[in-house]
């Protein structure tokens, strides 16, 4: 796939969240996706991902993935999980709503979508297209949850679709600067590629998680999950 394709697909996929905010109003209506990417991200990884890098790059593979599954860990605890879809502010003052910009969860959604671009241009690996697709459904439901934040910490519509715009440009400055920093570093492009995947191998298995509740699996998100499984098996 081209690389403005992906560009364009990336920040599309962010514009999306916010057009799904103002048709619905709520984040709730994207749990399904989420479920379903949850279930897309997690195959693509283990059946794709994980035997090719593996088979590339020997065992140091898996300290890459360790690396990015705490990285991701880190990053949740300043975005107070809104990469699967967690949109709760909490206000000092009860109900009463004032303007508060979300510099910590902006910034750390950011430095995510910029990090999980990186190798989304990476020639090198057969499977980054089916990854590519996993991010981009990943995003609309992230993009919803920044966007609710956002209106619910007191922006108005013009300045949330600004700052929904920023973040939406994040991921194509990934793409585009990825591989030259790769190069001037000297860092091999599977590595940041196997940092990725566990940051999303933490994603998709607490979005899987989380979709059950009170230990129960809701029968509509199981299918979903189990949906996303079987896209991520058919795809080559």
């Amino acid at each position: 796939m081209e690389i403005w394709y992906k560009i364009i697909g990336l920040f599309l996929s962010v514009v999306a969240g916010g057009v799904l905010v103002e048709l619905f109003k709520k984040a709730s209506h994207l749990k399904l996706l989420l479920s379903f990417s949850g279930g897309f991200l997690l195959t693509i990884i283990f059946t794709h991902i994980f035997p090719e890098s593996y088979k590339d790059n020997g065992s140091i593979t898996g300290y890459f993935i360790l690396l990015g599954f705490l990285l991701q860990l880190i990053l949740e605890y300043f975005s107070k999980g809104a990469e699967h879809g967690h949109t709760h502010i909490h206000h000092e003052d009860g109900d009463h709503v004032h303007k508060t910009f979300p510099i910590a969860i902006f910034v750390s959604l950011s430095l995510h979508a910029f990090i999980e671009s990186v190798p989304l241009d990476h020639h090198g690996h057969a499977h980054v297209d089916d990854l590519y697709w996993g991010v981009i459904l990943h995003k609309i439901p992230v993009a919803v949850a920044l966007m609710t934040i956002l209106v619910a910490g007191g922006y108005s519509r013009k300045q949330s679709w600004i700052y929904l715009i920023l973040f939406g440009l994040t991921a194509p400055l990934g793409i585009l600067m990825g591989e030259p920093i790769l190069e001037n570093l000297s860092i091999n492009p599977d590595y940041i590629l196997s940092v990725a995947v566990g940051m999303f191998l933490h994603i998709s298995t607490t979005i899987i998680f989380e979709s059950s509740e009170g230990h129960k699996l809701n029968f509509i998100k199981l299918i979903a999950i189990l949906a996303g499984f079987a896209m991520g098996m058919v795809m080559t």
